[in-house]
């Protein structure tokens, strides 16, 4: 089995998804489609692709004119029923290829923040287990309207959380993916991202809320990964 990892920045990569692929014995190619141009092989050619986060807001073509490429890859990875999985801005990518563009929320998540599971998400393949709901570390200043067509699986009170697009495309707002480096790192240089200065967002604080959390998110995060995985190996 094989799947697609595209990200956008170095210090947002698959993470601990990609640790829970290769246990699994799935081979995991790595796109960063920001700086890369082709794809290792062709997308559709995968058993499961996963897009993940970044810096960059999905309405920022014209900075970044690959979101566009993007969009129209994840477009096609519906259509054709490959097991697809965004992560964040992939999360907001996804559902823009389906029809709901994102929006900047009312004020960003940056941080922890409770996360409620719906009743279509308790009945879920990759979000059943997780209700009533759980607290999920969040980074994001946009949040994404629900597709049509699509089953609302979580939300908090100021964003979508999770979605689901058919039977094999879904949709995460948290940073389940996120390792302790990445997340500290992202912490560390929290003033590159002019959302969490305007916040003021205690970059210490941050840190060590991560520290003490990080082991129990990431497992979390694995349990999301590995039940993503086994329907695209159902799919076979």
């Amino acid at each position: 089995m094989r799947a697609l990892a595209i990200t956008h920045q170095s210090d947002a990569g698959p993470g601990v998804f990609a640790l829970e692929a290769r246990e699994r014995g799935w081979n995991l190619d790595e796109w960063l489609i920001s700086a890369d141009g082709e794809p290792p092989k062709d997308p559709l050619s995968y058993d499961a692709v996963l897009s993940f986060g970044g810096a960059m807001h999905s309405d920022q073509e014209a900075e970044h004119p690959w979101l566009r490429t993007e969009k129209e890859i994840l477009g096609q990875l519906v259509e054709a029923g490959v097991p697809t999985l965004g992560v964040c801005l992939g999360s907001q990518l996804l559902a823009e290829a389906s029809g709901a563009p994102a929006v900047r929320a009312e004020r960003p998540e940056i941080g922890w923040f409770g996360v409620e599971v719906t009743a279509d998400g308790a009945a879920d393949p990759l979000i059943g287990g997780l209700e009533p709901g759980f607290d999920a570390f969040q980074w994001h200043s946009y949040r994404s309207p629900l597709p049509p067509g699509a089953a609302e699986l979580a939300a908090s009170p100021l964003a979508l959380q999770a979605y689901r697009i058919g039977e094999s495309a879904w949709g995460i707002q948290f940073h389940a993916e996120v390792t302790e480096v990445d997340a500290m790192s992202w912490a560390v240089n929290y003033a590159v991202d002019p959302d969490a200065v305007r916040v003021g967002i205690d970059p210490d604080a941050l840190a060590a809320e991560i520290l003490e959390r990080i082991g129990e998110w990431n497992q979390l995060g694995r349990g999301i990964c590995g039940r993503f995985l086994g329907v695209a190996e159902s799919a076979r």
